[in-house]
């Protein structure tokens, strides 16, 4: 049993430590969960995140209630093993999941368990997750789809997100079905810069009972007027769209593809091309915050992020750790966040090689692990 202090991190320690477990096949009991934390416990997202993970390798649990800060969790007898034993013919297909948050909890961070266990599955996994998919605090629904998954399809990852209904605070209902295949990984690696222009595309959502007033589009078009007028893209391309939800909410997400960044002295084969650097910025629509507010807070992420040289957005460098742990490689990162460094120790107590190697200054970092012997 590997005894773990989650004082000093929040729920991603808790998703980390379940899927590395899931994957290894080792218990843990992680005490004083989200500890420091104003409201400290798991919370129903959290819990979304155990019962998914359990269904899936049979695994023992205790401390999984609302407000526990102690949790102890036990996969059953090895992660390949237990999926095999579970696809007989006898069993109900056990890859079709279904996991309900039950409030506004965001279920791109519930995907977030699930998606690094591609590299140790032995069939496919098939998820349908209920609850928040655009919700302050997590990475939005565009967000995994056009940043995130992108740059794991590159290193080898077999899987889509599908966003089947938007669900904003506070009563969620949305729906994003995750479906994750057996991959095979290769290190997080990202390419240099090159010569091309770069590409920022904006993805502005709201829900159908705001169309009147033109949120979306509003969003959309200050959104690319920013990028023009700043310098950062003269040709930026938006969508403005309208969805049907049971909260109303807006939220946008930039997506960046520098032209020209640093990168990693790794080197690959000539026939196994690095993902393009990639980066991702979001705002959400709150009430009374107008529009055009919140697409200047997006803009002002995406060019602070241009004064440096990282090729993902902070957000994005914590979670990478996870993926780093599996396939070895490296990367550099706007900044070391509280988030990078208990995340980057949690898997390292797992017996993971991960290391953070501070820039000069304190900011830009490289996050780097040893590639796997096959």
């Amino acid at each position: 049993m590997l005894d773990l202090d989650g004082t000093d991190g929040g729920g991603q320690l808790v998703r980390t430590a379940l899927t590395l477990s899931a994957l290894d096949g080792r218990p843990f009991r992680m005490a004083n969960v989200r500890g420091d934390r104003p409201n400290p416990g798991l919370k129903r997202q959290h819990l979304a995140c155990v019962d998914l993970l359990a269904g899936l390798v049979d695994a023992e649990v205790s401390g999984a209630e609302v407000g526990s800060e102690t949790l102890e969790f036990r996969p059953g007898d090895g992660f390949g093993d237990t999926r095999r034993d579970a696809l007989d013919d006898t069993s109900p297909d056990p890859t079709d999941l279904e996991i309900d948050v039950g409030t506004a909890g965001s279920v791109t961070l519930v995907a977030d368990t699930v998606l690094p266990l591609a590299a140790r599955l032995d069939a496919p996994v098939d998820a349908r997750l209920v609850g928040g998919t655009d919700v302050k605090w997590s990475p939005p629904a565009d967000y995994l789809r056009h940043v995130k998954l992108p740059l794991l399809e590159a290193c080898g990852l077999d899987a889509t997100v599908d966003v089947g209904r938007r669900g904003f605070y506070p009563a969620g209902g949305g729906e994003l079905s995750v479906s994750v295949r057996p991959s095979t990984l290769s290190p997080v690696e990202f390419a240099q810069g090159s010569a091309e222009a770069p590409r920022d595309t904006v993805y502005a959502v709201a829900s159908e009972s705001l169309e009147d007033a033109d949120v979306a589009d509003r969003i959309a078009e200050t959104a690319v007027d920013e990028l023009r007028d700043r310098g950062i893209d003269r040709d930026a391309s938006a969508t403005a769209t309208y969805v049907e939800s049971e909260s109303p909410g807006a939220v946008v997400t930039i997506v960046a593809e520098p032209a020209a960044v640093g990168g990693t002295e790794r080197t690959r084969s000539r026939d196994e091309p690095r993902p393009r650097p990639r980066a991702g910025f979001a705002a959400y629509g709150e009430r009374g915050v107008p529009s055009e507010d919140v697409a200047a807070d997006a803009v002002d992420a995406l060019e602070r992020w241009h004064g440096g040289d990282a090729p993902v957005d902070a957000h994005l460098g914590d979670q990478l750790v996870v993926w780093l742990a599996l396939a070895g490689g490296g990367v550099r990162i706007p900044r070391v966040t509280d988030h990078v460094r208990t995340n980057v120790a949690l898997v390292r107590a797992f017996g993971y090689e991960v290391s953070i190697d501070d820039g000069p200054d304190g900011s830009e970092a490289t996050l780097s692990a040893p590639t796997p012997s096959s």
